[in-house]
């Protein structure tokens, strides 16, 4: 609220600021002017450090000595001529180093970068990182404590430390390895170690710490954190907490934690209806005689670049905290206003009992609850005291300067670039002077980068101490004699400077020799330096223009110039750089070049031709200049007297021959004959690849090896092994197949005669039985695996294992066997039937009238053994023969009488039937083969029940079957009756 705003103090500040480009200085922010040199002479000492060669270096001064720390090192300045008085190493130990790498840090971030280095009295007190362990020393750097909670394990990690008038320690830092446990320490003193709440995000949420400063009975810390309150995403929030100096500590409820600490949000934004915010604090300043805060707020590395200076009074910071608190009942709820129980809230002191003196547990439930404030801190100013758009400024100071009629605030700041640039502007509440840049400084000559890591001012002779990576620069403030006239000198709007005119000439306040001979004029902004390079205007339109080619001739082109008149260098400015002119579209003519040589004629024998080639390039047309006029390829004829030999040919290609290979990739080939046995041109013969599919797999086993003893013992009883192979590859033919893996089998043959086992492939061990060793026992054996023959005697096994008394399995370690071997299926294997072959036909039973043929076979070839199959088919064949009548007998009695004729067909024992006898063929031999078919009856039926009786009327070309009578048969034969017309 504009009307709660405090009056600002009278006069100007003088603010020197760091900060880093992103862009051109613009010129449509606040008044049109830009920070630039002004041709003067600046004089800069500086001492060079040669065993500071990286960043994280800081400075502290103490009234005679000065002192600067960086890595591995703490150096003693004198500062008045800036000289090295001494330099003393403390790096850390080997074994820390190598304790740091081997927890994943680079060799860089493994050394001591000091991060604190205070001034308390007559003592030093200085901590560093030393390797991600941090250690502090007093007075002498082997005086050596723990440094855990009074100085960060990273030295890129954003923390800050002061020591009290009364020795006391107070630090913002992480507390672990990993960075994840911030903390607000009190330690050393007389006063009992105080942190913030450990893992407690609302008190402390992933902050950056910026500065700490002792005022009154607060320790005041600023910082930057993501803002647990805001509800809408991820934002970063600047703080301002307090805690009380003689906070002694909470009993039962936050013991060893503060129960004053309160923290409220800074507001530095550009008003409007819809304010902008810069919402990150960067870095402070206390003016202690004013009781004023500057700091330096930017927007977020993800957001446009842009920076702002703001002021707050230590008033309005007080009346924040003296309000009401902002309280969240739990993470489902909102945040909201509650009324502050201790209004106006004081400290005490130790004498009245302080804060911890009279606790009572509802206050330090209220302590442990409330510690958000409600109402914001809001700037001097409703605007900032300064804004710049596309820059990051990183650190200031701040100087109060004396001028004729007021006090003015210099602000000196810094801009994060690799240049390292300086900026000096004005701070004040006169709008015609908002936002003024009275001087830029670069303390790097021209051409040389470096950044700079630490900036501090000398208010005794009025200069800044600058810290580079490699060296200590100091600045004067104020150099009133670069200013030779009274114009300069007025014009420049320096605070520190104004025109002497007894003695003529520009010189501070305390230089002058009568006040009112000394007059000074900051009325209004410093005009822009009158320094400008030059530049280019527009170029001209393009217009018709002759060009020579340098050869004589001239082109017709297309020209445009322009003028270094946009603007006109003046003051010594640069020159403009590039071409005036600028020429294009200029026409040429072709050319040809010379005739290449005659190429090679196009037949070895006989009329050809050859040619020759030129082109149009030399130059080529360009821009509407003519064409090469004439022939660009010439020919003539060749070999017009070196007639061609007789044309000799190849005849066609033969077939191809077999393929060497049957499978597995062979070659053939084919052949072809030259014309007229003539001598022709490239090879007679051709191959090729075929057969190219893999051979099938051929596996066979050899034999088994006649049994051989291979150990026997004084008893008689031994043991024997036989073996074969096994092998398998792809080949085409089998009997290529080489012996591959071997098999044994080993069997025991005691003395006694009996017989022996296949399966004992293990050395039987006799008389008496090892004992078992201790903590080890078998298990269980498992089931029998199948037989490894169906018959004539094969093996099975069974397995064990052994256990240890630590649960693991070791076969060794057990007595015995693990595999024990038992003889199966010892019956002999089955014997298939096969019949032998047919003898030789008989002869004909009869010379006329009707006979037979006969032929048999037997089923011994083998014959049928432990239940085997029999033979399946006919033991005998008969066929008729000698049909035709004999002498003095009548054809027609042949066919109404026929002997009886007795033909067996099989044997099949009845057991056998269903699985032997499928199906019967009968040929019979009536001057044709007729065949017929027996089928014998369902398997339910026996064959001495009822057999089916065949009648066949013979006819040439065909057989019809009837169904007959039954026939009573014998059980295991059968018998056919022919007759003349019937079958039984």
């Amino acid at each position: 609220d504009p009307k709660k705003m405090e009056k600002p103090p009278e006069g100007c500040f003088l603010l020197l600021l760091f900060m880093a480009p992103e862009g051109l200085l613009p010129t449509g922010a606040g008044p049109e002017q830009k920070p630039a040199h002004r041709g003067s002479e600046v004089t800069i000492r500086s001492t060079h450090v040669a065993t500071v060669r990286r960043v994280w270096c800081g400075l502290t001064f103490e009234p005679s000595l000065k002192r600067l720390s960086c890595r591995n090192f703490l150096f003693r300045l004198s500062l008045s001529n800036v000289s090295l008085i001494q330099a003393t190493e403390w790096a850390p130990d080997e074994d820390t180093r190598r304790s740091c790498q081997s927890k994943g840090k680079t060799e860089e971030e493994c050394q001591n970068y000091v991060r604190v280095l205070l001034i308390s009295g007559t003592t030093l007190f200085t901590c560093g990182t030393n390797a991600f362990t941090p250690v502090c020393a007093t007075s002498r750097v082997l005086d050596t404590v723990n440094g855990v909670a009074r100085c960060p394990y990273d030295p890129r990690h954003n923390s800050t430390a002061m020591v009290t008038e009364r020795g006391e320690l107070y630090a913002a830092t992480v507390i672990d390895f990993s960075g994840r446990d911030p903390v607000i320490y009190r330690s050393l003193g007389n006063m009992p170690p105080l942190r913030t709440a450990q893992y407690n995000s609302k008190w402390l949420n992933e902050p950056h710490f910026v500065s700490v400063y002792e005022i009154g009975r607060f320790a005041y810390f600023f910082l930057r954190e993501t803002a647990v309150e805001n509800d809408c995403g991820k934002v970063v929030f600047s703080r301002v907490a307090r805690v009380c100096k003689n906070d002694m500590g909470g009993r039962f409820l936050l013991e060893d934690t503060w129960t004053t600490f309160t923290k409220a949000r800074l507001n530095c934004s550009r008003s409007g209806e819809i304010p902008f915010y810069y919402n990150e604090l960067q870095s402070t300043f206390h003016l202690p005689e004013q009781d004023l805060i500057y700091g330096i707020f930017t927007t977020n590395v993800n957001s446009i670049s842009a920076s702002a200076v703001c002021a707050f009074n230590l008033s309005s910071i007080t009346r924040a905290f003296n309000g009401p608190f902002r309280y969240q009942e739990n993470p489902r709820t909102a945040w909201l206003s509650t009324p502050n129980p201790i209004p106006n809230f004081q400290c005490g002191t130790l004498e009245e009992g302080g804060p911890g003196g009279n606790l009572t547990e509802r206050s330090l439930q209220d302590a442990q609850r409330l510690f958000l404030m409600n109402d914001v801190v809001q700037p001097l100013t409703v605007d900032p005291l300064l804004t710049q758009d596309n820059l990051r400024f990183s650190k200031l100071v701040v100087d109060i300067v004396q001028g004729r009629d007021t006090l003015y605030h210099v602000i000196v700041y810094l801009v994060q670039s690799e240049y390292g640039t300086i900026l000096k502007a004005l701070s004040t509440t006169n709008k015609s002077l908002h936002g003024c840049y009275l001087e830029e400084l670069r303390p790097l000559p021209q051409g040389q980068m470096g950044s700079i890591k630490s900036l501090q001012i000398l208010h005794n002779d009025r200069s800044l101490i600058v810290g580079l990576d490699d060296r200590l620069v100091k600045i004067p403030l104020e150099r009133c004699s670069s200013y030779p006239t009274e114009s300069q000198c007025m014009e420049a709007r320096d605070p520190y400077c104004g025109w002497d005119h007894k003695q003529k000439r520009c010189t501070t306040i305390e230089d002058s020799s009568n006040m009112n001979q000394w007059t000074q004029n900051i009325t209004e902004c410093p005009v822009r330096n009158m320094t400008r390079d030059g530049g280019f205007g527009l170029w001209a339109p393009w217009q018709p223009c002759n060009h020579g080619d340098g050869d004589g001739s001239v082109s017709s082109c297309a020209c445009r110039s322009r003028s270094c008149d946009g603007p006109l260098a003046r003051c010594g400015g640069i020159e403009c750089e590039g071409p005036l002119i600028q020429v294009a579209n200029c026409s040429r003519n072709g050319g040809w070049t010379p005739w290449s040589s005659w190429g090679q004629c196009s037949s070895s024998c006989g009329i050809g031709f050859e040619v020759r080639q030129r082109s149009c390039n030399n130059p080529s047309p360009r821009h509407g200049g003519r064409i090469c006029v004439g022939q660009g390829r010439e020919e003539r004829l060749c070999n017009e007297k070196k007639p061609c030999p007789t044309p000799v040919s190849w005849m066609a290609w033969g077939p191809w021959a077999h393929c060497s290979a049957e499978c597995g990739g062979g070659v053939h080939s084919r052949t072809r004959t030259c014309d007229s046995g003539n001598s022709c041109p490239g090879c007679s013969m051709e191959y090729k690849a075929c057969n190219l599919e893999a051979c099938p797999e051929v596996r066979r086993n050899t034999p088994w090896t006649p049994w051989m003893p291979v150990n026997v013992s004084q008893d008689g009883s031994r043991q024997e092994q036989r073996f074969r192979y096994t092998c398998r590859a792809l080949l085409p033919d089998p009997q290529q197949l080489q012996l591959g893996k071997k098999k044994t089998e080993t069997r025991f043959c005691p003395n006694d005669g009996s017989g022996a086992s296949l399966v004992d492939d293990l050395v039987k061990i006799s008389g008496r039985t090892l004992p078992q060793p201790q903590g080890v026992r078998w298990g269980s054996w498992e089931t029998w695996s199948s037989c490894s023959q169906s018959c004539s005697r094969g093996f099975r096994t069974r397995k064990r294992s052994c256990s240890t008394s630590e649960g693991r399995t070791n076969p060794g370690a057990c007595v015995g066997s693990p595999v024990d071997y038992q003889d199966c299926n010892a019956q002999p294997c089955p014997v298939s039937g096969s019949w032998s072959c047919w003898s030789s036909w008989s002869q004909c039973s009869s010379s006329c009238g009707g006979g037979y043929y006969q032929r048999t076979r037997t089923c011994g070839n083998p014959p049928p053994a432990g239940g085997g199959d029999i033979c399946i088919g006919l033991h005998t064949e008969e066929a008729l023969c000698s049909t035709h009548a004999c002498e003095g007998e009548s054809s027609e009695g042949i066919d109404g009488v026929f002997a009886p004729l007795t033909m067996v067909v099989g044997a099949y024992p009845s057991t056998h039937w269903r699985k032997a006898v499928n199906e019967i063929a009968l040929y019979l031999v009536i001057d044709t083969c007729i065949p017929f078919v027996f089928k014998p009856p369902p398997p339910k039926k026996t064959w001495g029940n009822q057999i089916g009786a065949i009648n066949i009327s013979c006819i040439l070309s065909l057989c019809s079957l009837n169904k007959g009578s039954p026939v009573g048969t014998p059980e295991g034969q059968a018998f056919l009756f022919i007759s003349s017309n019937a079958f039984y």
